[in-house]
């Protein structure tokens, strides 16, 4: 067995890994940013790394005492700040590549499939520096090229699972780019198998699924597999993709940057052959990447990925219209009627109330479409619908038996809410 240094430890490969290892018998360090107070790596040895500034073999090399194998499993899709691909990808890496072949350590490096001489996105082209490295450097290593890996909890089932639930799903172009999706039980299970065997040293090996699928087909298949039925496609002229794709980047935001957007024309497949020697099987196809037992987790979660937009955006627009409406589509003297019998009177006091109330609807309105973080804001919006709620109750009890209901109204707008503020805790 043997006593293996897991960097990304925490994140969608590497905790995968981690749990995979230590069932195999192996000794686990983990080598992430922050210790974490829960999960495997919080019961294991913890050794707090910064892929954005250790740069030097020398930062890495007293990490690597006792290491018989390092695994690396950073990998960031999109640059934020100070992670970038030059930092993650290529420096951090190569620091540590060097510092292992100097002290005797196997490496496998968990690269990308792509990262090779027709590479042309930046991220493509980062991986494939720090792989060169690597091989140039040691003998005792292989680089791992998985293709789309697909797995609960990652991004990227996260994204095409919330596509494939859609009620008509968007395909850039004609949807006939190939793509060969590997499952993470799969990946994982040969990654091990690297670690403990010596047969692919100083290669690179692509892990990919059985066969080439067109995106079109893969979505169809998620679909299919969560139990929503036959999919209905649109195809979004490449065009209207590109600015898309612009957007995304310019703004980091979106389904689409450039460096996905070349990616995915590019296609992403390969010989499955190592694939099968490392499992001693098939890999799974697109049909059996969702179990039967979980389809129904599967295909909520894909559903609360969009739906939840919907509820956001009707919930802002009940915001925003109220607001439009008490600002003087509705007459203000009848505005100022309603408050005079809830107390609120006088030339000074009321038009505060009346135009700071439709203010404060306006700025709950643009707070649930454009706020990253929204939890105080759902409690702030249920308890103003509360105090309105019991305040009309009181002073204008006939609302209540109004026949378009708008005090009724506010129960499903409450529990909308409620929703909302459960699913910002994901």
């Amino acid at each position: 067995m043997a006593t293996v240094l897991v960097t990304g430890a925490t994140g969608f490969i590497g905790s995968q890994l981690v749990k995979a290892l230590v069932d195999a018998g192996h000794e686990v360090k983990c080598a992430v940013r922050e210790c974490p107070a829960q999960g495997k790596c919080s019961r294991l040895a913890c050794i707090p790394v910064d892929y954005t500034r250790d740069f030097e073999p020398d930062v890495w090399q007293r990490r690597l005492a006792g290491i018989d194998v390092t695994i690396n499993a950073v990998g960031i899709l999109r640059e934020h700040g100070a992670q970038t691909f030059e930092a993650l990808h290529d420096r951090a890496p190569r620091a540590l590549f060097a510092a292992s072949a100097a002290a005797g350590v196997k490496v496998v490096q968990i690269s990308a499939l792509g990262a090779d001489e027709r590479a042309s996105s930046r991220y493509h082209l980062s991986k494939k520096a720090a792989d060169d490295a690597l091989l140039a450097s040691s003998k005792k290593a292989v680089v791992v090229q998985p293709s789309l890996v697909y797995g609960p909890g990652g991004t990227s089932a996260r994204v095409f699972n919330m596509m494939a639930s859609l009620p008509l799903i968007p395909l850039p172009g004609a949807g006939d780019q190939a793509i060969q999706p590997i499952h993470i039980d799969d990946l994982i299970r040969a990654v091990v198998r690297l670690v403990e065997t010596e047969r692919y040293l100083g290669q690179r090996v692509p892990l990919v699924g059985p066969e080439p699928v067109t995106l079109q087909r893969y979505l169809d298949e998620l679909r299919h597999s969560m139990g929503l039925g036959p999919g209905k496609f649109m195809h979004i002229p490449a065009a209207l993709v590109d600015i898309s794709a612009q957007i995304g980047q310019w703004s980091g935001k979106g389904m689409l940057d450039l460096d996905t957007w070349r990616m995915l024309q590019r296609g992403n497949t390969a010989d499955p052959g190592a694939t099968r020697n490392l499992l001693g099987r098939a890999p799974k196809p697109v049909s059996e990447f969702t179990s039967p037992w979980s389809a129904r987790e599967s295909r909520t979660s894909a559903l609360m990925e969009w739906l939840e937009l919907v509820l956001r955006v009707s919930l802002a627009a009940v915001w925003l219209v109220a607001g439009v409406v008490s600002m003087g589509v509705y007459p203000v003297e009848d505005s100022y009627a309603m408050l005079a019998r809830v107390g609120i009177t006088g030339s000074s006091l009321a038009p505060i109330a009346l135009y700071g109330a439709a203010a404060l609807d306006f700025a709950f309105g643009l707070g649930t479409l454009f706020l990253r973080r929204r939890k105080f804001l759902w409690i702030a919006q249920a308890t103003l619908i509360g105090l309105y709620t019991v305040t009309i109750t009181f002073y204008l009890p006939e609302f209540w038996l109004h026949p378009f209901g708008p005090l009724i109204k506010n129960l499903p707008i409450l529990a909308a809410i409620l929703v909302l503020y459960e699913l910002e805790k994901r």
